[in-house]
């Protein structure tokens, strides 16, 4: 070879091997819309009321058995009692009421009551659970002693647990005092401020997991974990926390840490014992398969991947060395080298990016439950998921989930009585009768029933959906 030939194709290799390993904003193939795409029947279920004339930030719906009630919250602060056949919707108590002494703090998307819980003895009476109900808020006090705090940041706001006790549980409304704190953040910025709080729905009497309380806490926000809380065992943020909220052997004295939990009698001495899973930037929902106990997380990425991961006890889901199964090097893209390389990580079962087209500007990975009925047969043995604020649902096999990429999720829309759409279309056109602007998002959230039935949330129309036969 001629040595100016030589030379030219060395220069190519050296300019090409630096480009290969450079970060991408592209890392995975466009969701296929059209392949195994299923349609569902939706109605209007409830209708919760707006409040200051904007429609309710509807965050969570559960379901409390004993009582025949759902419960619905608006993140500024009330929670609200919805009858089984949604005719009825009544203010179950505020949260944010003054004489509480918990001022919620709701400014911006991110911030107010994050998430609710029935312990699943609250109708039980004579048990430990009894009249029992926690939330997980922002509060606007930031000068009381926080049980934790980050390294550093500006202090924005506080998350506390707080435990409510109805001294009558069938009370059409909240009849007991002022709540005990259990524990309290001290949060670095005003993003990722909690996550979900939940009892497994899946537990029974007498299990090990009946009556532990699951606690979803995000990394601390700001973007990229710029203190790196996540990995650090030694911090309370970026973790799934299990502790037992009528416990008292914490630290501080007011709630349990279960034996069984995995760092819990010094077997990570630097570990926090109260720590379940780590390793996550925005644990917004989590929910459980009932046919095989399963546990999965809908995780929100930083502004690349969105996930769906398996969650189990002691796991590290990456982040922020992670970003969904892609090397996370910064706000600029992944590596797609190495893709899935440390056998150490838990890394999603589905995920998708968000240059896919499918997508408006922001997306957030949203979620979850696990359809094993048969009342709805599309729905049958399939994992549901979606994206936040386009109100894109999707899919995948609950008895043969995939190992990752966008190639097993699918595609499910909605028909309320016209050609099938997203629920952000929906929504819209449910603004165009209430004579409103129509929203930007969807900002889509999951409920369901004990009876199977499955609700679709939002925070533009104050329209509690259900999806129906």
């Amino acid at each position: 070879m001629p040595f100016n030939s030589f030379r030219a194709l060395a220069g190519l290799l050296l300019v090409s091997a630096p480009l290969l390993a450079q970060p991408t904003t592209r890392p995975l193939p466009p969701i296929d819309s059209v392949a195994g795409a299923i349609t569902v029947n939706v109605a209007a279920f409830a209708s919760v009321p707006d409040l200051d004339d904007i429609a309710a930030r509807m965050m969570h719906l559960v379901d409390e058995p004993g009582t025949r009630r759902l419960f619905v919250n608006d993140m500024r602060g009330p929670i609200y009692s919805v009858s089984y056949d949604g005719k009825t919707v009544t203010r179950y108590f505020d949260t944010n009421d003054s004489t509480f002494g918990q001022l919620v703090q709701s400014r911006g998307r991110e911030r107010g009551v994050q998430s609710f819980a029935f312990h699943p003895q609250f109708s039980q009476a004579g048990t430990p659970g009894y009249g029992k109900l926690y939330t997980w808020a922002d509060v606007q006090d930031n000068q009381t002693t926080a049980n934790f705090r980050p390294a550093g940041g500006s202090n924005t706001h506080h998350t506390v647990l707080l435990e409510w006790a109805a001294k009558t549980a069938a009370a059409a409304t909240y009849d007991g005092n002022a709540p005990r704190e259990l524990f309290r953040l001290e949060q670095p910025f005003a993003n990722h401020n909690g996550g979900m709080l939940t009892f497994n729905p899946v537990a029974s009497p007498g299990s090990a997991d009946f009556g532990l309380l699951y606690v979803g806490i995000g990394d601390g926000g700001s973007g990229g974990d710029p203190q790196n809380l996540a990995q650090n065992l030694a911090s309370v943020f970026g973790k799934i926390l299990l502790i037992d909220p009528v416990g008292r052997n914490s630290t501080n004295g007011k709630y349990g840490v279960p034996a069984s939990n995995p760092f819990a009698s010094g077997r990570k001495p630097e570990a926090l014992p109260e720590i379940y899973a780590y390793g996550v930037r925005n644990p917004q929902r989590f929910a459980w398969d009932p046919a095989n106990g399963t546990m999965y997380l809908a995780e929100i990425g930083q502004n690349i991947v969105e996930e769906v991961s398996t969650v189990t006890a002691g796991g590290n889901l990456g982040w922020n060395v992670w970003e969904g199964s892609f090397r996370y090097v910064g706000r600029g893209g992944v590596e797609v080298a190495n893709q899935r390389g440390d056998p150490t990580m838990i890394f999603p079962v589905v995920e998708f990016m968000h240059a896919d087209p499918l997508f408006q500007r922001q997306v957030a990975a949203t979620g979850i439950h696990v359809f094993r009925g048969d009342a709805i047969t599309q729905l049958r043995n399939k994992v549901l998921f979606g994206d936040n604020p386009s109100g894109e649902l999707f899919y995948f096999d609950a008895d043969r989930p995939p190992n990752g990429g966008s190639t097993g999720m699918h595609r499910v829309l909605l028909r309320a009585g016209g050609e099938p759409k997203n629920l952000l279309t929906l929504i819209r056109e449910r603004n165009a009768q209430q004579g409103k602007q129509p929203a930007s998002r969807a900002d889509l959230r999951f409920g369901a029933a004990a009876d199977g039935r499955v609700f679709l949330l939002n925070k533009a129309d104050g329209t509690i959906r259900v999806i129906v036969p």
